[in-house]
């Protein structure tokens, strides 16, 4: 069988964390940070898990992580 190759794209957004779940970061954090609060900004700066019904998508993309 030939080798998959990993989605780079997909690479650069997630990680695995020890568990086996797909961490996240946040959307709406690049630019027009001005008109948004300083607490959504904040909450924005943390990573989250991916949901999972997205899942199995991701990790077709990424079959050595």
């Amino acid at each position: 069988m030939p080798k998959l190759k990993t989605h780079r794209g997909a690479a650069k957004r997630f990680k695995v964390t020890g568990t086996g779940k797909i961490k996240r970061s946040r959307a709406n954090k690049s630019h027009i940070l001005t008109g948004k609060p300083a607490k959504r900004t904040r909450r924005l700066r943390t990573a989250t898990t991916l949901k999972k019904c997205d899942q199995k998508n991701i990790k077709r993309l990424l079959p050595y992580m």
